[in-house]
């Protein structure tokens, strides 16, 4: 087989017109019939490569995410499956390998090393060293060490995180790190200790100050937590040490674009730094990550895409192995199937288990989380609140709802605190994703819509739903993991962006709601967030109590 195209060599800085022959999934030849390229003639180049993602979040398994990501000249990623890891442990890994396998989309899977995220929450399994050495040894698409998000146990050397870090070292496999707002000499021991990563830093300061010492920087823009404006303007000086990644994308933005949507932003901002562009989107999570991706020489396998011009970067065939697998934004990748696997083990809840009580003490305060619209960092603040017949109620006047998390795994009461920003003026939403362990959030006007979405959860096993308050509901069922559907990619996109706009319709001003929603359970990430065990102050990393002392 042969592509012919003004070829571009990322490598080598070169844009030349020529051919590219193609035996047995390799690229055996390339020759170069003009030093220039040609007007009207579609570009070759290396296929994009999602540097750090959890393909969980996109609500679809890794067979029906690579469908949808071929379309925009994604040829692999960089993929942490600890979300399905928190849920069901090292069996969680394997059915992601497993899965993946079906198709010829090039997945490298990390050992997640951080399961659970911490003790302050109640995850549905634990991943031991014991776990990753098998992992390492038994899966060639086990190619790192996860995001170590523990980052004061690295900082205080804890055993446990630094026998899997040791691991890592032992297997040669490279370390993600996690470590959002650390700086100054606790970054440099952090990256010291083995953390080579970060895909954390939400300004150009914290990013300076972990390349100055040796740590390479990920760019991340993805459905919730939005980076792209405050970090490329890293991009010429420091391109050699920095990729781009989504880390979460929904499947309805997935639908939309993926990095080849960073790159034709970075393009706009940069448009003299081709080269270096396309070496942050490809080259450098190749060779960081020791990709089995192509690199558009000959001798490698040939991933590559063809566009139709440097300018507007639309995507007319992706390439893997050699073969065909889009074209013109319709993906060639079969609808495979996928098997089920879950652990839910909890009965519905009655609108009384979400009431709060007024404090015995007196208080007149309640410790709110404030959301950040395309952050996953929290502000905290304080105000009064309002309660009906001794139970302490959502105030819609100041846009503070009550929020919970049901533990999904054990049959206890919920955890309750309350919450701002989310803009909801009637009803609910509910999610049984809600990072990191996986238990259902919800947040709502009043108890009775909160236990109505939750329990739309709880009988689906799984899923994401909205309750207007009234009549009108809606699901998407969920049912692998409780965080993964099985079916066509693109359905549940579809699927997805009506249960969206159901939100919307309720009040919900943030641009992602069930994104954002689901890392408010996210205890790593400060300031403040609500587990199934309670408020957590993640400056202080303790539980605190909802109420002002």
């Amino acid at each position: 087989m042969q592509v012919k195209g003004n070829i571009i060599n990322i490598l080598e800085r070169t844009i030349q017109y020529g051919t590219v022959t193609i035996e047995s999934g390799i690229i055996q030849k390339i020759e170069i019939e003009s030093t220039t390229p040609k007007l009207g003639n579609s570009y070759i180049l290396s296929g994009f490569v999602d540097a750090h993602v959890h393909v969980e979040s996109s609500m679809l398994t890794p067979a029906q995410f690579a469908r949808l990501a071929v379309v925009h000249g994604t040829v692999a990623t960089v993929s942490d499956p600890h979300e399905i890891g928190n849920v069901l442990g090292k069996s969680g890994v394997e059915y992601m390998i497993e899965n993946a396998r079906q198709t010829p989309f090039k997945f490298c899977f990390g050992a997640p090393s951080c399961v659970p995220a911490t003790i302050f929450e109640t995850a549905g399994a634990t991943i031991t060293p014991d776990d990753i050495e098998d992992l390492f040894k038994n899966y060639p698409e086990v190619g790192y060490l996860a995001e170590v998000m523990n980052f004061p146990g690295v900082l205080n050397q804890d055993p446990d995180m630094m026998a899997k870090i040791a691991l890592a070292k032992r297997y040669q496999k490279p370390v993600d790190g996690h470590a959002p707002g650390l700086r100054g000499d606790d970054a440099q021991r952090y990256i010291e200790a083995g953390c080579e990563t970060d895909h954390e830093c939400f300004t150009a300061e914290e990013a300076l100050d972990k390349l100055k010492f040796g740590m390479k920087i990920l760019i991340r823009e993805g459905s919730a937590a939005k980076n792209f404006e405050a970090l490329i303007g890293l991009l010429p000086e420091h391109y050699q040490n920095i990729m781009f990644c989504s880390d979460d994308k929904h499947p309805d933005n997935l639908v939309e674009g993926h990095i080849n949507q960073l790159v034709k932003r970075a393009l706009t901002k940069f448009p003299d730094l081709l080269f270096e562009i396309l070496q942050v989107a490809s080259v450098n999570p190749i060779l960081h990550y020791h990709l089995p991706v192509g690199l558009l020489r000959e001798g490698d396998p040939a991933d590559f895409i063809v566009i139709n011009n440097p300018i507007d970067f639309d995507v007319q065939q992706t390439y893997l192995n050699g073969n065909l697998v889009a074209e013109n934004g319709i993906s060639k990748i079969p609808n495979y199937g996928s098997k089920m696997v879950n652990n839910f083990n909890c009965k519905p809840k009655k609108e009384e288990d979400f009431n709060v009580s007024v404090s015995s003490g007196g208080e007149t305060k309640i410790k709110v989380i404030e959301v950040l619209d395309g952050q996953l960092i929290t502000l905290k603040s304080e105000h009064n609140y309002k309660t009906s017949e001794g139970n302490i109620v959502s105030d819609l006047e100041n846009d503070i709802l009550k929020i919970t998390v049901v533990n999904r795994y054990q049959d206890v009461p919920p955890a309750i605190a309350f919450i701002k920003n989310f803009g909801l003026k009637q009803g609910a939403i509910a999610s049984s994703v809600a990072h990191d362990s996986h238990n259902i959030i919800a947040v709502g006007v009043d108890d009775k819509s909160i236990c109505e979405a939750v329990n739309l959860i709880i009988e689906a096993q799984g899923g994401v739903s909205c309750f207007d308050g009234k009549v009108q509901k809606s699901i998407l069922k969920l049912p692998i993991a409780g965080i993964m559907s099985g079916e066509d990619g693109y359905a549940v996109a579809k699927e997805y962006s009506a249960i969206d706009r159901f939100s919307k319709d309720l009040g919900c001003t943030l641009a992602s709601p069930f994104m954002s929603l689901s890392f408010m359970a996210l205890l790593v990430i400060p300031n403040l967030k609500l587990s199934d065990l309670g408020l957590f102050d993640g400056e202080k990393f303790s539980f605190t109590s909802i109420f002002v002392k």
